[in-house]
């Protein structure tokens, strides 16, 4: 018998009440979860909830109509996350509504996967500005500081649009409808910051939680210490990912965010405004601000400015509230070739991951 089998053995033969709602935050999990068939081999009463892991579908609106303004001006090369180039902004009809689209018009946007692409595009450009759009969690973020911190060229700046991911979560807690019973806390994240970050989640509101990888036996361990604590009626953090995520996550990458980066109050897309959940670069840095170099100011008087796409459901699923096929757009208007909306563009987007997992037929089960 194979570690996730033994795990699932446990999983099943525990007393468990009627429903039990487990929150996975991370994008990563739910990849791993939806691959692995994970929903399937589980006992029906235990309902796992994607939660608000995606920093492509949550990166503000505005900053993607500014980056797409950006990469139309002749003298500018956008670099951006892959990932970020298909997610569309409310643009009027006749303006182009994604990177892809300012690229099909001429524009000069170019996908990377890490700050030492952009860096090697900056040095082979003198002549030209080049801005860095850079979406991400704390995971990613970090190489973005990392690359500020050790002095940009002067061509070269970053508009950033970096959410730390738990007070996503304080706020659900916050909330008299959480939604959940139990948390699967984020791994790389946990790496990075540590995982005594998610404390509060059982300290605070006493609801069990643990930190996992990305592994299906880690996802299972986790499954199962949050479930007992649930039957126990004794909530803790558990770390079941220890030998990745440290106590006090990585001095090296906190110190060089804390030293470039400072955390503010930040628009979520379709959310709204959530305290202490973002990254913005500090006055020191701010040769590097592509909003200060550029002027960039949020756009508030375009129509439909900040928020998700007509009729996507995106933030409900983000925040748990709802499941991705239970958007009225999902697998109809909105699919992989024809993402709507930025869950069904980002690899780490619920509703892109249940669709490459092959769930076609809407689910009348609610999350909530």
């Amino acid at each position: 018998m194979t570690a996730p089998q033994q795990w699932l053995q446990k999983i099943r033969s525990l007393a468990l009440p009627d429903r039990v709602r487990v929150m996975n935050v991370c994008g990563g999990h739910e990849r791993s979860i939806s691959m692995a068939g994970l929903r399937r081999a589980l006992p029906d009463n235990i309902e796992l909830i994607p939660g608000p892991g995606c920093p492509v579908c949550v990166c503000p609106e505005e900053d993607i109509y500014a980056a797409i303004q950006l990469a139309q001006r002749s003298d500018v090369i956008l670099a951006a996350f892959g990932d970020m180039l298909r997610v569309p902004c409310n643009a009027p009809k006749k303006e182009p509504r994604s990177l892809v689209d300012a690229r099909a018009l001429g524009g000069d946007v170019r996908p990377v996967s890490s700050p030492e692409e952009v860096l090697a595009i900056a040095e082979a450009h003198p002549d030209r500005e080049v801005v860095f759009f850079a979406a991400g969690f704390e995971t990613t973020t970090a190489p973005v500081a990392g690359l500020i911190a050790q002095g940009v060229p002067p061509n070269l700046s970053v508009l950033l649009s970096g959410r730390l991911t738990w007070p996503a979560v304080a706020m659900l807690l916050d909330s008299e409808t959480p939604g959940f019973d139990a948390l699967v806390a984020p791994g790389h994240v946990s790496a990075i910051m540590g995982p005594e970050e998610w404390a509060f989640v059982a300290e605070k509101h006493g609801i069990p939680a643990a930190v996992a990888g990305f592994t299906p036996e880690s996802l299972l361990a986790a499954l199962y210490s949050v479930l007992r604590q649930h039957i126990d009626r004794r909530a803790f953090l558990d770390n079941v990912y220890q030998h990745v995520a440290h106590s006090g996550g990585n001095p090296t990458a906190r110190r060089i965010l804390d030293e470039t980066l400072e955390v503010t109050t930040a628009m979520w897309r379709g959310v709204g405004k959530i305290p202490a959940s973002g990254f913005s670069i500090r006055p020191a840095w701010a040769k590097a601000d592509a909003r200060l170099r550029f002027g960039i100011d949020p756009d508030e008087d375009r129509k439909r400015a900040g928020e998700m796409p007509p009729g996507c459901d995106c933030a409900r699923v983000v925040l748990g509230k709802i499941y991705p096929n239970q958007c009225t757009l999902y697998g109809r208007a909105c699919t992989p070739r024809k993402p709507i909306g930025p869950c069904m563009v980002s690899d780490e987007g619920a509703c892109r991951i249940w669709w490459a997992s092959g769930v076609r037929e809407p689910e009348p089960r609610k999350a909530s």
